[in-house]
């Protein structure tokens, strides 16, 4: 079956948010008129992610390879729309509210960007150091490195061309893979949009995969790579 949106989560145990990020999918998708298909990208759930995203009424893809990028990439080559929009599945996006990466697509970027910094970031969603420090700093780089304009490189919610973007050919599995993402469309003379995007506290109570010193440095070691 063909889709113009696949709405793609990559998931690792989000039983406990799980259900409501793909109702609010629905919901934004429906109020836009959307053709879409919500795809799960699980990444080796032990939980009850895997049900009760099928029982919500999203398809599920198992990606066995681990990591971060891994699960995007497995989900990407798996999505049947021709285009992506992603986000995590921790409530930390705003899944309702998908009208400008939409319309950015739609008026011929390759990828949207979501920005938290010129959004709205609820307190206590962002640490300390990374919303002063880290994220700044890696984006300025990042924004160095690969002659773009992009200000948020580490934002979770962002769009994108499904063919042009497996024409990239994307290999980082980690958290990397958002830096990897952007650096190879700005290298390849794309049209990226950047649209304001709100940041909410996580629903899983604090139960993040981010490791901010290890996958800090896997955003450095990239850049430094390419």
């Amino acid at each position: 079956m063909s889709v113009e949106f696949t709405i793609l989560m990559p998931c690792l145990n989000e039983e406990k948010t799980m259900g409501e990020c793909i109702r609010q999918a629905r919901r934004g998708a429906e109020k836009l008129g959307l053709s879409y298909e919500i795809l799960i990208a699980d990444n080796g759930s032990d939980d009850n992610s895997r049900e009760i995203a099928e029982k919500c009424g999203a398809r599920v893809v198992v990606v066995p390879e681990k990591g971060y990028g891994s699960a995007l990439i497995g989900g990407i080559k798996a999505a049947r729309g021709r285009y992506v929009i992603m986000g995590d599945c921790d409530l930390s996006y705003d899944f309702t509210n998908l009208e400008g990466f939409v319309s950015g697509l739609r008026e011929g970027a390759d990828l949207v960007m979501g920005n938290r910094f010129k959004g709205n970031i609820e307190k206590g969603a962002m640490p300390f150091m990374h919303r002063y420090f880290g994220v700044p700093l890696l984006s300025f780089m990042g924004r160095v490195r690969f002659r773009t304009n992009v200000g948020d490189f580490h934002c979770g919610i962002r769009a994108f061309d499904r063919e042009k973007t497996l024409a990239l050919g994307l290999s980082c599995t980690g958290m990397e893979f958002a830096t990897e993402i952007i650096g190879k469309f700005a290298m390849s003379g794309a049209v990226i949009k950047e649209i304001p995007a709100d940041l909410r506290c996580d629903g899983r109570n604090g139960r993040s995969h981010l490791r901010s010193i290890r996958d800090g440095l896997r955003h450095l070691f990239l850049m430094m790579k390419h």
